[in-house]
């Protein structure tokens, strides 16, 4: 009697979801554009040259090649970041910890100790320190089954302290001319640390659209119970994703010595969230399985060129935070509206 009755059942759900994509008014060429990827990215553009009129608008000095190298400077530290951090929310997880991680690794490279041997152990202890922090990051939540939030969150706390009782709440001056001369370094006029940021961008991206492991993070993020069905290794491939973003950790740490000629723990101080919301208005969902580096990165010089119009224009930093909030909200809407539009087809 039960089978006889499910059956029926099972056909009303099926006419109840067909009459409400029937009801469901049909959607327009530009709307399927707007909630595409390459629609969102246009978007970014879009948004940037209004930022480049209002620069342009309202300060001499914006469009001059000093500023707008500064602005692509700025960019890159936490450019590399954001690549690390669009890998592990495209995969369904998220990480706080990548500012005070980055930290800890210029901490450690830049000790008495290390900088005695040379550039080589230099940048091999900041990676290592930003690898090994991702590789306890990725455990926990694969293996120790514990909350992203909660794992991450508990590795901001503990990197910024060892970062602060390896440094004594002191700064360390980076003695290495090889580390100290990557910031000063310019390749056709373009700052090297320009160049690294669009290396790891580059890299990032065939990894993330051309290869398995890219493939896997989508499949994982998006349903990550079909995914192990299907034969995916997704503890592993989460410990992976944690670690990818723990290397740009590593990477970043020698960027940002170089640039501040430092190795200190007050480094990286909010910049998890800076590149968090990067992502959000790149177009990743949070919930994971769907995102753009190409649109993170855009998030990124969204951000960056409001910060330097803010202080071309001498204006308070709160309001800058306010209009950054206000674009993060916004941008969570449209993912909205985007994803209530996929959803009804």
């Amino acid at each position: 009697m039960s089978e006889q009755t499910a059956v029926p059942a099972a056909d009303e759900h099926a006419r109840v979801e067909q009459a409400a994509r029937e009801a469901e008014p049909p959607r327009s060429a530009w709307s399927r554009v707007l909630d595409s990827g390459a629609g969102r990215n246009l978007g970014l553009v879009a948004v940037l040259v209004l930022l480049v009129i209002v620069g342009v608008a309202t300060a001499d000095t914006f469009l001059t090649t000093a500023n707008l190298l500064t602005v692509l400077t700025q960019a890159s530290i936490i450019g590399v970041l954001t690549v690390g951090v669009t890998f592990v929310i495209i995969g369904g997880g998220i990480d706080l910890s990548v500012g005070k991680v980055m930290a800890l690794a210029s901490v450690w490279a830049t000790t008495v100790a290390t900088q005695s041997y040379g550039p080589v152990v230099m940048i091999f202890c900041a990676i290592a320190v930003g690898v090994g922090a991702g590789l306890v990051n990725g455990l926990l939540i694969a293996y120790g089954r514990i909350v992203p939030f909660i794992v991450t969150l508990a590795m901001l706390i503990s990197a910024q302290g060892l970062a602060e009782r390896i440094s004594g709440r002191r700064s360390q001056i980076v003695t290495d001319p090889v580390i100290a001369g990557i910031a000063n370094t310019r390749l056709l006029g373009i700052p090297l640390l320009v160049y690294i940021f669009a290396a790891v961008v580059a890299v990032g991206w065939v990894v993330l659209n051309r290869t398995t492991f890219g493939r896997r993070t989508f499949a994982i993020g998006g349903n990550p119970e079909a995914a192990r069905l299907a034969g995916l290794d997704v503890k592993r491939h989460t410990i992976g994703l944690y670690v990818v973003s723990g290397l740009c950790c590593g990477i970043a740490a020698i960027m940002i010595a170089s640039l501040t000629t430092t190795g200190s723990s007050t480094h990286g101080t909010l910049y998890e969230l800076d590149a968090i919301a990067a992502v959000i208005i790149g177009g990743t969902l949070l919930s994971g399985g769907r995102g753009t580096l190409i649109g993170s990165i855009l998030g990124v010089l969204v951000f960056t060129t409001i910060t330097n119009l803010f202080v071309l224009n001498n204006l308070a930093t709160e309001v800058q935070n306010i209009a950054k909030g206000a674009i993060i909200v916004v941008a969570v809407l449209i993912q909205a509206r985007a994803q209530r539009s996929s959803a009804t087809g």
